[in-house]
C-alpha cells in the first residue's frame, strides 16, 4: 500500500500580445501602407520531472503559478517577442488531474518528462494581415489571445522514508504531530493508531522526507496478532526504522525488553528488516524517572547487544521538544547514505508511458440569458474568447466583431429570443445596441 500527498494549484498561461495598429511613413515611399506587426506568444506551462524530488511539499507554500505574456507587436512588421514557457518541477510518480472534471491529464513517471498542461494565447494579428485589395489601409488589428487556464490536482503516491515503530502509547502519533502538520488521533489507549499516518518533514537546511506513524505493534504481530502483518508490511517499505521506547516508566515494564520484542516481531516477519538502520528514540523524556530509565536501557543495550550495530540513541520529549531537532538532522544524514532497498510485494507496473487525454468540448459557442436590468447577456468560452481578442478602441475592429456574431448565428439567436430592434445586448463589460 503507497501512502497518497494531494495537493491543488491554479495555472494560468500566458496571454498573446497585442496585434497593433501603425502604417509606414517615409519620405519617398509613396502610400506606404499598413506595417503594424504581430504580438508574440504567451508562455505556456508544463510540468517537469525531477528526480531530486520526493515530495509535494514545494506546494504547500505555492498554489498559484503564472506564466508571463508575449510582447506587442512592433512597427515596421516586426513580431512581439515570445514569452518563455513557465516549467514547474514535480517528482517522479506524479498523477496530474483536471480539478474540475476529474479527468486524468497524465501520469508523469521518467525523470525529465514532460507535460504542457495549459498553453500560452497566440499573438493578435497586426494591420499588416488585414491589408486587402479592397481594404488596403486597415485599421484592424487583433488583441492576443487569451491564455488557457485551469485548477489541477496533483497526486504523489509516495512510500515513506521514515517509519515510526514500537510498542503502543509510546509516542509515535505525538512525535509525527509534532513535526509535521499531520493530525493523527492521540490517546492513552492502545492502537489509537489503526491504519498509517502520514506526515511531510521538512528542515531549515531545505531537506525534507516522508515520515509514517505505523499502527503500533505487540508480541506475535508476525503471526497476525492484534494488526500483525498489514503493519509489518509498511515497515518493510521504509529506509530507516525510528525505535521509539517509553523511558517513562509508568506502565511498569522493562525498556530494554520491550526494545528487544520489538525486533524480536521484525525478525520473524522478516530477518532482513533488521538490516534496516534505526535509531533509538527514547520518548517522555520529561517525566521525572526517565533520566534514571534511560541510563539503566544503556547499560543493558551495551551488555546484551542485540543488533549487530549498536544503534544512535536519540532521546526525546515530544511535549518541551527537546532533542527533536537532533533526531530529524540525524535522521536525515542517515537517509542520504542509505540505500533503497527492494519491495517484495508490490507488482510491478510499466508505467514508462504517458497517458495525455484531450478535453472534450462539448460547450456552445453561446448562452444566451437576461440580465439583471433586463439586458440579453452573451456568455461562452468561444464567444468570449473572441470579444477579448477585439480591439474595441477601433470602429473597423468592432465592425468585425460584429460580422463575426452574425457569422456564428448570435442575431437570429437573439431575435428567436425575442430581442428587439434597440434592446441592449452585454458581453462582458462590453454593451452595444441590437440592431435589425
Amino acid at each position: 500500500m503507497a501512502f497518497v500527498d494531494q495537493v491543488k494549484i491554479e495555472l494560468k498561461a500566458g496571454n498573446g500580445g497585442d496585434g497593433i495598429i501603425s502604417f509606414r511613413r517615409e519620405k519617398f515611399v509613396d502610400m506606404g501602407g499598413p506595417f503594424g506587426g504581430d504580438g508574440g506568444r504567451g508562455g505556456s506551462i508544463i510540468l517537469r520531472v525531477d528526480e531530486g524530488l520526493r515530495t509535494l511539499m514545494d506546494f504547500r507554500y505555492k498554489r498559484h503559478f503564472k506564466a508571463t505574456h508575449g510582447a506587442k507587436g512592433g512597427t515596421k512588421g516586426m513580431t512581439g517577442r515570445s514569452a518563455e514557457d513557465l516549467y514547474i518541477k514535480v517528482p517522479q510518480g506524479t498523477t496530474v488531474i483536471d480539478a474540475e472534471s476529474g479527468r486524468v491529464l497524465g501520469d508523469l513517471t521518467e525523470n525529465g518528462q514532460e507535460l504542457k498542461v495549459v498553453k500560452g494565447g497566440r499573438g493578435g494579428r497586426g494591420n499588416m494581415k488585414f491589408a486587402t485589395p479592397k481594404n488596403p489601409a486597415p485599421e484592424l488589428a487583433e488583441n492576443g489571445e487569451p491564455g488557457e487556464q485551469m485548477t489541477i490536482k496533483l497526486e504523489l503516491k509516495v512510500l515513506a522514508d521514515v517509519g515510526l515503530v514500537g510498542f503502543p502509547s509510546v509516542g509515535k502519533s505525538t512525535l509525527l504531530s509534532v513535526v509535521t502538520s499531520a493530525k493523527p488521533k492521540i490517546a492513552a489507549y492502545h492502537f489509537t493508531t489503526l491504519v498509517p499516518n502520514l506526515g511531510m518533514v521538512r528542515l531549515d537546511d531545505g531537506r525534507d522526507f516522508v515520515m509514517a506513524d505505523l499502527p503500533g505493534l505487540i508480541e506475535g504481530a508476525s503471526q497476525g496478532i492484534g494488526l500483525g502483518i498489514q503493519f509489518l508490511r509498511h515497515v518493510e517499505r521504509t529506509k530507516v526504522i525510528l525505535h521509539l521506547i517509553d523511558m517513562s516508566g509508568l506502565d511498569e515494564t522493562d525498556a530494554y525488553q520491550n526494545f528487544v520484542k520489538i525486533n524480536e516481531e521484525l525478525k520473524e516477519y522478516d530477518p532482513q528488516l533488521l538490516d534496516r538502520p534505526q535509531i533509538i528514540v527514547p520518548t517522555k523524556m520529561d517525566m521525572p524517572n526517565s533520566a534514571d530509565n534511560l541510563v539503566e536501557f544503556r547499560d543493558k543495550l551495551k551488555a546484551q547487544p542485540y543488533l549487530s550495530t549498536v544503534p544512535q540513541i536519540i532521546p526525546i520529549s515530544a511535549l518541551t521538544r527537546s532533542g527533536v531537532t537532533d533526531l530529524l538532522g540525524a535522521t536525515a544524514d542517515l537517509l542520504e547514505v542509505t540505500p533503497e532497498f527492494p519491495m517484495k510485494d508490490i507488482p510491478f507496473q510499466d508505467d514508462s508511458h504517458t497517458t495525455t487525454y484531450e478535453l472534450e468540448n462539448d460547450e456552445p459557442a453561446f448562452v444566451i440569458s437576461k440580465g439583471e436590468y433586463g439586458e440579453w447577456v452573451l456568455s461562452g468560452a468561444k464567444i468570449e474568447k473572441l470579444f477579448k481578442m477585439t480591439n474595441t478602441a477601433h470602429d473597423e475592429s468592432v465592425l468585425r466583431f460584429a460580422r463575426q456574431l452574425r457569422s456564428m448565428g448570435v442575431d437570429d439567436a437573439l431575435r428567436q429570443a425575442g430581442a428587439e430592434n434597440g434592446d441592449e445586448v452585454a458581453i462582458l463589460n462590453f454593451r452595444f445596441e441590437f440592431s435589425e
